[in-house]
């Protein structure tokens, strides 16, 4: 029991400044080798090293850490575990990838041993058959239909289509107010107008109501049909998106509009491959959740971070307001290098898809560490933002960090990832960045913000990352 006893002190010094949850008094000897470390997940085979962990608080593991801390958790534990370790979750055991090297050997997959089973595995049932679900060749035709729906001459429509939206609704919001909600509020108007042709009213409000049951639904602890519960109410969400996309899908067939939902309706390869009926309500299911919560996530952390460095929100002003007042298009948002800069610091600090999910398909290794056939992998990318042999002050917000004549990002082609990577890099990212862009431009023509005295943000990780509190913040006129 000393030897227990001592292991467990040696575990407290070791890991209780990455925890706010108390360590237990005591730990199963199991759980630790005869060194008192965490033992490893399985043996190895010859010149492999096995992966080191632990299992956790009884029960729930190393989930309420995460939904706690988030990035600062998996960040911490790699500093004390190295790049490749595994946690346990009511889900199960995982190995969790950090560091670019060991990010870039899952996400290239080069060997083919790694497929998209973990994501579906956490949110098939609500967002079945996604781009993001598929594997290998089947997934490599789907894109190739797909981007159809995204050329350059796609997105420069679908700004078009999102800039009367923001300019609209921007101006009408409260001088106080909480910002992430407000900016969830606009982000899904813009995904109804771009991606469903405009739709609006009650409709559209029990549309963008199953989005939301959907996602919250799919990293849900009590994952059974139970009435009341996230899982329940997803599944009835599900249901909703699927009656209505199928019963409006045939108008989207025969008809001419600008809208994505068109798009994928009608999306044609040069070889003729197209979309079936099932492919395009699957596809916009889950291309409309992609959508709106991860530009929500990185409009509501840029908008933070200019409230909180008013030296940057003055500089990007400046540059909004010289380029006059009508709508901007495609180019004119992409002039805005000071906005750019922030939004791409933003994404760095605040991940809005902090961590990808993988299975293991057969015996394999990453960084030298064995892992077996069957294995969920976690690949934690936002880890990576703040590695310091590629980021000078990792913790500090500096913009200038992708200015040309430092251009950190490009220490590591796997530094900065929040559009994720390998084949599986997100397809509507071009999109997505000249929402953000078009938002916080309209933000900067209207308002100076601040943030509320004494606010400091951080993340519930309960699904994709939302700020705790909704970033309260206090508008005033220019």
């Amino acid at each position: 029991m000393a030897v227990v006893d001592r292991a467990v002190t040696r575990a407290r010094e070791r890991f209780s400044s990455v925890l706010t949850l108390p360590v237990p008094e005591r730990v199963d000897a199991a759980l630790l080798d005869r060194h008192g470390e965490p033992r490893a997940l399985s043996s190895a085979p010859g010149g492999l090293r096995p992966v080191p962990g632990d299992d956790g608080l009884p029960l729930l593991g190393h989930a309420l850490q995460y939904v706690r801390h988030g990035s600062d958790f998996t960040r911490l534990r790699s500093e004390r575990l190295g790049p490749v370790w595994w946690m346990r979750s009511p889900a199960g055991r995982a190995v969790v990838v950090t560091g670019p090297a060991a990010t870039r050997e899952v996400l290239t997959n080069r060997d083919k041993a790694f497929s998209q089973q973990g994501w579906r595995d956490l949110v098939d049932r609500f967002f079945h058959r996604g781009l993001m679900l598929l594997d290998l060749d089947e997934h490599k035709a789907h894109r190739r239909i797909m981007q159809e729906a995204f050329t350059a001459d796609r997105v420069a429509s679908y700004v078009d289509e999102t800039v009367p939206v923001v300019r609209e609704m921007v101006p009408t919001w409260e001088r106080e107010l909480r910002l992430y909600p407000a900016l969830k509020r606009l982000t899904l108007d813009v995904a109804t107008r771009v991606f469903m042709d405009g739709r609006s009213g009650p409709e559209a409000a029990r549309i963008n109501r199953a989005f939301v049951d959907c996602v919250r639904a799919a990293n849900a602890f009590v994952r059974r049909p139970i009435p009341g519960t996230r899982w329940h109410k997803g599944l009835r969400g599900r249901a909703v998106l699927e009656q209505w996309f199928r019963e409006t899908l045939p108008a989207k067939r025969s008809g001419d509009g600008d809208d994505l939902f068109t798009a994928l309706c009608h999306a044609v390869t040069p070889d003729g491959e197209r979309f079936s009926d099932d492919d395009v309500v699957n596809h916009m299911i889950f291309l409309m959740m992609a959508a709106h919560d991860t530009s929500t996530t990185a409009t509501a952390a840029a908008a933070y971070h200019l409230g909180r460095n008013p030296e940057w929100q003055e500089k990007a002003r400046a540059e909004s307001l010289a380029l006059g007042d009508a709508p901007p298009d495609a180019a004119a948002l992409r002039s805005l290098t000071t906005l750019e800069r922030v939004v791409k610091e933003a994404l760095r600090m605040n991940a809005p898809v902090p961590v990808v999910m993988r299975s293991a398909v057969r015996d394999t290794s990453v960084a030298g560490h064995h892992v077996p056939a069957g294995t969920r992998v976690v690949v934690a990318q936002a880890v990576n933002h703040f590695d310091p042999t590629c980021w000078t002050e990792p913790d500090t917000f500096d913009p200038d960090r992708f200015g040309p004549d430092r251009r950190e990002d490009r220490s590591d082609r796997d530094a900065w990832v929040p559009f994720g990577g390998g084949v599986h890099k997100c397809i509507g990212l071009a999109f997505g960045t000249l929402e953000v862009t078009a938002i916080l431009h309209e933000m900067l023509r209207t308002y100076r913000w601040d943030v509320a005295p004494g606010y400091r943000l951080r993340w519930d990780n309960t699904s994709l990352p939302v700020p705790v509190g909704g970033i309260p913040v206090r508008l005033g006129p220019l």
